[in-house]
């Protein structure tokens, strides 16, 4: 938890009530005490792997060698379309945890969403719910968001529902380096917002200038989704 994007220069006294405090530039960000509760008392996070028929369906996003995985588990009630349960487990940061055990609240709350309702929480509302997050920290919302979508598509698949699956697909943007929008997604979420941080990240555009225009469109696309 050391982000200070949002950090300000603060005096000694204020600095022990810091939760992150850059040693260097003596900035601080304070997380909520909603994303500190969640933290430290994560709902719904399942600890052992799930006995055979305890879940309708599993969905899993992320790799251990990129950084942070995320594991979603959903139960189904088929006679009224609705997730009545929900667990999780990740390998990530304070907030993927503190993210994912409030979208699993919200998902489950009050006898639990109709799947179609649960698809339509975006990132912006599991921010909302947690009272903000650091904006390096935005990904952490957008993760526990993918796996459970990825968890529903293979619900309707294994009960035949296939008209119903979402399909996330990627669209090439930069032809010489096969770099899609999906790429550029990933980039403007881990922090890049024009073009030239973009091109740090991906050289897209750098051999292909005329897929620049687009390129910078779908940065202020991204960016206004995620960052206002």
């Amino acid at each position: 938890m050391e982000d200070t994007t949002t950090a300000k220069p603060i005096s000694t006294s204020d600095m022990q009530q810091a939760d992150v405090v850059n040693p260097h530039t003596k900035q601080k960000w304070a997380y909520s005490p909603i994303v500190k509760e969640h933290f430290f008392h994560p709902k719904n996070l399942l600890l052992e792997e799930p006995t055979e028929g305890q879940f309708d369906s599993r969905g899993t996003v992320g790799s251990p060698a990129c950084g942070d995985v995320m594991d979603i588990w959903i139960k189904v009630d088929p006679s009224e379309d609705r997730v009545i349960d929900l667990k999780w487990k990740t390998f990530g940061c304070g907030s993927a945890i503190a993210a994912t055990s409030m979208f699993s609240v919200m998902v489950t709350e009050n006898g639990g969403l109709k799947i179609d309702d649960a698809l339509k929480i975006k990132p912006q509302d599991i921010m909302e719910r947690l009272g903000g997050l650091p904006n390096r920290k935005i990904h952490c919302s957008v993760l526990a968001d993918k796996a459970f979508r990825k968890a529903v598509n293979n619900y309707f698949h294994a009960t035949g529902q296939h008209t119903r699956v979402e399909v996330d697909g990627a669209r090439v943007i930069d032809s010489r380096m096969n770099i899609t929008d999906k790429d550029i997604e990933e980039a403007v979420l881990e922090g890049a917002r024009n073009l030239e941080e973009v091109q740090k990240k991906l050289k897209v555009g750098v051999g292909d200038p005329e897929s620049i225009p687009e390129i910078e469109q779908l940065i202020r696309f991204y960016s206004e989704k995620y960052y206002g």
